[in-house]
């Protein structure tokens, strides 16, 4: 199992000790590093990223703030020389806080704890998410979703018995969705297979929504026909 992580920090040298620990451990992949955070936004929003180690004191946003504006939080390990921000940095539910100038020794034990977490996650099968709207976060179940469209800057949510508006990219929908349930049928579609009622060349109905097939996608149309001829 690999971790995908990104580094956040105004200081360059801190960035090179992170870069460097992170080449030594084994199951960590370091994707990326920022000196500024703003950058490291639109990156989260169309990669698939575990964990990210971030600074706290930064000259344009704390680390705090940074994490309160995501709309979808990795796993954080905040790296940071001011110990008086531990308490602050907990109360975000992040993992752990290394304080600077901290060991190869310390960061592996931060990095353990990361892959402990994230195996038990992936282990652990679950049947709901959290959909953000607006200031709020609502509890929904996968097996209420029929089918997610993509709005410009927003996705609609469509489940059996309302529509909810929710500001994030489809590639986070997705990454938040278990592959063996939903499947992306179209740039602007992503859908509940277990929801499907008819497939045509062309199209998908559900709920007797009549949604297209992307060109690209219809080879992975006809695994779903596979599938669903199979006996369960």
């Amino acid at each position: 199992m690999t971790l995908n992580a990104i580094a956040i920090d105004d200081e360059p040298k801190a960035l090179e000790v992170v870069q460097l620990h992170a080449a030594k451990v084994p199951f960590l992949d370091l994707k990326a590093c920022f000196t500024n955070a703003f950058e490291a936004i639109p990156y989260l929003q169309t990669n698939q990223i575990d964990l990210i180690f971030l600074d706290i004191k930064m000259p344009d946003i704390s680390g705090i703030d940074f994490i309160s504006c995501l709309q979808k939080v990795p796993m954080v390990i905040f790296t940071t020389a001011y110990s008086e921000y531990a308490v602050q940095g907990f109360e975000l539910n992040a993992l752990d806080y290394l304080l600077k100038p901290f060991s190869l020794a310390r960061f592996t034990k931060s990095c353990n704890k990361a892959l402990d977490l994230h195996s038990l996650r992936r282990s652990e099968p679950q049947n709901f998410i959290f959909i953000k709207t607006g200031y709020e976060e609502e509890k929904v179940l996968l097996d209420s979703i029929l089918f997610i469209e993509a709005e410009g800057n927003y996705v609609s949510f469509i489940l059996v018995n309302k529509k909810l508006l929710s500001r994030q990219s489809m590639t986070e929908v997705a990454s938040q969705l278990p592959e063996n349930r939903f499947v992306r049928i179209h740039r602007s579609y992503l859908i509940a297979i277990n929801k499907i009622e008819k497939i045509s060349r062309q199209e998908l109905f559900i709920a007797g929504h009549a949604l297209p097939v992307g060109a690209s996608y219809e080879e992975k149309i006809a695994e779903i026909r596979e599938r669903i001829k199979q006996p369960k």
